[in-house]
């Protein structure tokens, strides 16, 4: 949910207004709340379309015929004003998370839940018949998930009325893919009931398989496979499934089973009143869940009024602790984290006091015994050289330790070390943590303390909701590693369909790199792609790869873990393939090389870390031989990846601490007559706010910035680093500048090419 603009309005109906949910060409579809406390998606029709007297006809009468509508699997309209200078629709909000999000992130659902959702969603479209309605876009984002059941929305209200206004001009009305083919040759006027039947077994056989049935890419290919081609049901092993899905995508409306006849052919229990979501994967459940939670983070209605573009304060306690149970933080229990470790007390004198004598800690949290040790352990280096540099500067305003404590990759354990840097009042910024779930798992323990934390290597979409911001991601999500794949394999003159093999022993990761690496195809490129998902722990995948070959790939990305990549490069040199492969960052280990051997070579992968000297054993970017000089004095190794991503972030915090301490006892100059200095061999522009402004939080007695002044201060930076340049985008505090490179697997090592292209337009 994105906050309210200026300019929208603070109430509709009786609906105090907490945020956007949406927008579209018909109108904006708001959250509100009414004054008992019911939560809505009120969808408010834009001017020119309010001022369309027959709009208004056609609005009025399908909002009638929308409120007969009666199904618990359809999304009930709970008010609305078609004569209001303003129209508006309410419907009942539901939080679940939708359909496509669910097999984004988890994977293919299992036959049973495939059952249920076809037969309550069965249900649901009867019900919309029997109004006198037809959807016209039933598709996975229109289903939400909840524990007792799939609820179908945005059902012949805005979707009707564009359809009037588009046919008109010979436009397709729906969304390719999961429309059916008498819309596909855009006679989307007439299409019937019959459309939805259709519509719903290309969901159905999406939620089964993982991707469309009449593939995706480029949308004029994709309506004439709809209109001509057999649909992909490869991965659908349950008989009666399979030849259900059968029925509802003949290519005649008329061979088609009515939704009525569904219900009944469906013969699978579905959850009854109050039951838990037991008739979905445990994974799918707890997202459900999840979501649920955060419904109980929203703002009270009177903190709701948006009377001006101004910031608003910060919720109260209350607030900021049911962020903390909808981040899914865990129960404090037994058991304890690895001990802290202070540099400053060495005899190389590289921690030696300031002349003020303030000493102030950069804390690391970071896997360093579980399976990312290597990155936590170069990320940990990297931090302590950026320290080094900074106290080996003779007009320091200050001297900096650095804290170290060791999650071992278990969320648990993560919560436990967040809660102990946050006690710290001596720790100004963490860098960390490592991994993408102890990064979760952290997250409202760090915003709740308002304590600055900077990750460099999780690299999740999308994280727990926060209030008070305090988290930066200064790394390229999976989702903006995506563009970079799809240009490497796509913009080039022998490859036109792209194999997608989402291996789901690569966790999340997999799932969202595999994912936006199939959604980004059709945007960036006029490829198409052909998306696989398999199990975790499928040994062979030899039949996965004969599939992606059989549908015309002539180039493969794999999604997953080191010893998956292993198995597919093993099974791709087995065929007579000679196209480009490429796979996730996360392959990229020793393991792959080793379990992989020779089938290993050519193999590229985009990575989110630079090679500063230590990656490929090669001088590495330009710029780093004094960090890589630096780097070999101290741990007697050239840096491994992540390192220099660490040493940089550790650069602009202290950059601009600096900039704060000087700005409040110099009226504004830094520690060196600038605020522009570079204390950890990058460089700075842009402004700091000053550490005595209310809004940036309050000096402590010797001079400390307040964290929340830091918070400030790190979103309006930019900051030259060895690897990057670093800036953060206003509304989610992300990387500006997704900058990626470039690897390729040759003769048993992985050899840096340089960062990887951009397309030139």
């Amino acid at each position: 949910m994105d906050a309210l603009r200026p300019g929208d309005p603070a109430r509709i109906g009786g609906h105090r207004l907490l945020g956007r949910l949406g927008a579209g060409g018909m109108g904006v579809v708001y959250l509100g709340r009414t004054e008992a406390g019911a939560l809505a998606a009120i969808k408010v029709i834009l001017p020119e379309y309010a001022g369309d007297e027959d709009f208004r006809t056609r609005f009025r009468r399908e909002t009638e015929a929308a409120r007969r509508v009666d199904s618990p699997w359809a999304v009930p309209v709970t008010g609305a004003d078609t004569e209001s200078e303003t129209p508006w629709l309410a419907t009942e909000f539901v939080p679940g998370p939708t359909l496509s999000e669910v097999v984004a992130r988890c994977g293919p659902l299992p036959t049973r839940s495939v059952h249920v959702l076809g037969r309550l969603l069965s249900r649901a479209l009867t019900a919309v018949h029997g109004a006198g309605l037809v959807h016209r876009d039933v598709k996975p984002g229109n289903v939400l998930l909840t524990a007792d059941g799939p609820r179908l929305i945005d059902f012949g209200i805005a979707r009707a009325a564009e359809a009037t206004a588009l046919t008109a001009t010979g436009l397709v009305v729906g969304t390719p893919g999961f429309l059916p083919p008498e819309q596909a040759t855009g006679a989307g006027a007439g299409a019937g009931p019959e459309g939805d039947v259709f519509s719903l077994g290309c969901l159905l056989a999406y939620a089964a398989t993982g991707r469309p049935p009449f593939g995706s890419g480029a949308v004029d290919a994709l309506l004439y496979r709809t209109v001509h081609d057999e649909p992909d049901l490869a991965g659908v092993d349950d008989p009666a499934l399979r030849a259900l899905l059968g029925e509802c995508l003949a290519k005649d409306p008329a061979a088609r089973p009515a939704a009525a006849d569904l219900d009944t052919r469906i013969a699978e229990d579905v959850p009854g009143d109050g039951a838990s979501a037991d008739w979905l994967p445990e994974d799918v459940a707890r997202m459900i869940a999840e979501r649920s939670a955060a419904m109980l983070a929203l703002p009270d209605i009177e903190a709701t009024v948006n009377t001006s573009a101004t910031t608003p304060a910060p919720a109260p306690a209350r607030r900021r602790f049911l962020a903390l149970a909808a981040g899914g933080a865990v129960a404090l229990g037994a058991g304890t984290f690895a001990a802290v470790r202070l540099i400053g007390d060495e005899p190389d004198g590289r921690s030696g006091a300031s002349p003020a004598g303030r000493r102030w800690v950069i804390g690391v949290h970071a896997d360093l015994t579980g399976a990312q040790k290597a990155a936590g352990r170069a990320q940990e280096r990297g931090v302590r050289l950026a320290v080094d540099r900074f106290n080996s500067r003779t007009d320091k305003p200050f001297t900096l330790a650095v804290k170290v404590l060791d999650d071992g990759g278990d969320p648990a354990r993560s919560v436990r070390v967040a809660e102990e840097f946050a006690r710290d009042r001596d720790v100004l910024a963490v860098i960390g943590p490592t991994g993408d779930a102890a990064t979760g798992a952290a997250l409202p323990a760090y915003d709740e303390a308002v304590l600055p934390l900077l990750t460099v290597s999780s690299l999740q979409i999308s994280y727990p909701a926060r209030v008070n911001a305090a988290f930066f991601q200064a790394s390229p999500s999976y989702a903006a590693l995506s563009m970079p794949i799809v240009n490497r394999l796509l913009l080039r003159p022998d490859v036109e369909r792209l194999g997608v093999l989402i291996d789901r022993s690569g966790g999340q990761a997999a799932y969202q790199a595999g994912y936006a690496t199939n959604l980004m195809t059709p945007s960036l490129t006029t490829g198409t792609t052909h998306p696989r998902v398999v199990p975790a722990g499928t040994s062979d995948l030899g039949p996965v790869i004969a599939d992606l070959l059989g549908h015309r790939s002539d180039a493969l990305f794999y999604a997953g873990d080191a010893a998956g990549g292993a198995r597919a490069a093993r099974a791709l040199a087995a065929t007579p393939f000679k196209g480009p492969s490429m796979a996730q960052h996360t392959v990229m280990r020793p393991e792959f090389l080793e379990r992989a051997g020779e089938t290993a070579e050519g193999w590229e992968f985009i990575a989110p870390f630079t090679d500063a000297g230590g990656v490929s054993g090669e001088p590495g970017v330009p710029g780093a031989a004094d960090f890589v000089t630096a780097h070999r004095k101290r741990f007697g190794a050239a840096p491994a990846a992540w390192s220099a991503e660490a040493y940089d972030v550790t650069g602009l915090v202290a950059q601009e601490v600096a900039a704060l301490v000087g700005s409040a006892t110099k009226g504004g100059a830094g520690p060196t007559g600038s605020p522009t200095a570079t204390p950890s061999g990058g460089t700075s522009s842009g402004s700091t706010p000053s550490g005595d402004t209310p809004s940036a939080g309050t000096p402590s007695a010797d001079g400390r910035p307040g964290r929340a002044a830091l918070v400030a201060a790190i979103a309006a930076s930019r900051y030259e680093g060895i690897s990057r340049t670093y800036a953060f985008d206003e509304e989610r505090q992300q990387l500006v500048g997704q900058e990626a490179h470039l690897y390729r697997a040759e003769g048993g090592r992985y050899r840096y090419l340089g960062p990887a292209p951009k397309p030139k337009s």
